[in-house]
């Protein structure tokens, strides 16, 4: 398997979301990412591990179990109005990642704004390319921005999907994240994507962690 450049997420690595969806393969799997997937090299999986040609870990496979937690819906308009208020446009660690960096006029566009109960809300508009790993890509970062603050980043550290079913090209969706609570640089978050007719569609758990800037 390949992670293609144009799926980043910091600089020079794989959004955490997409490359955690493509290793697990459609199976139930958690993905532990331990290192930044690397992009344009083929990866292999073996023994629950994704590896690089020389050998190194990049990612371990786990049973899921169960996703308990879904962050409640909210109707397109108000994650419209959630998403002007992103401040990701003010300030963002990587404005070039392909799920939520402002600068990808060809990345997923998922802009995760705060609402009042810090939970975080965003539209999605479907691409035509979409597959699983995207899906989990766009459950990746509005959990992370329900973390987030000024001048203390966070990545993707470990992730947990499950896909009910694939929203159509064009489908205008609405993705949910909230923060279930940190410790030190850790941060457990759940997302949630609701398809157009407003049921769910996906779910997530993560761990984040903070990094240095």
């Amino acid at each position: 398997m390949i992670i293609a450049a144009r799926f980043n997420g910091p600089p020079g690595s794989g959004n955490g979301g997409y490359s955690a969806g493509l290793f697990a393969g459609g199976g139930a799997h958690e993905v532990t990412l331990r290192m930044p997937p690397p992009l344009d090299t083929p990866l292999t999986r073996a023994d629950g591990r994704i590896q690089t040609p020389d050998g190194a870990v990049v990612a371990e496979l786990s049973p899921a179990g169960p996703i308990t937690v879904s962050v409640p819906p909210i109707g397109y308009p108000d994650a419209q109005e959630a998403a002007a208020g992103y401040s990701g446009f003010a300030e963002h660690p990587f404005p070039t990642c392909y799920v939520c960096g402002p600068d990808r006029q060809d990345g997923l566009r998922v802009f995760p704004g705060q609402l009042g109960d810090g939970t975080t809300a965003a539209p999605w508009t479907v691409p035509d390319d979409v597959c699983p790993p995207v899906v989990w890509a766009a459950l990746d970062c509005p959990g992370g921005w329900s973390v987030i603050q000024s001048g203390r980043p966070y990545v993707l550290g470990r992730i947990a999907a499950r896909v009910t079913r694939v929203p159509t090209p064009g489908e205008r969706c609405v993705v949910r994240g909230a923060l279930a609570g940190s410790e030190g640089r850790k941060a457990l978050v759940h997302t949630t994507l609701y398809g157009e007719d407003g049921d769910e569609a996906a779910r997530a758990r993560a761990t984040w962690i903070a990094i240095a800037r």
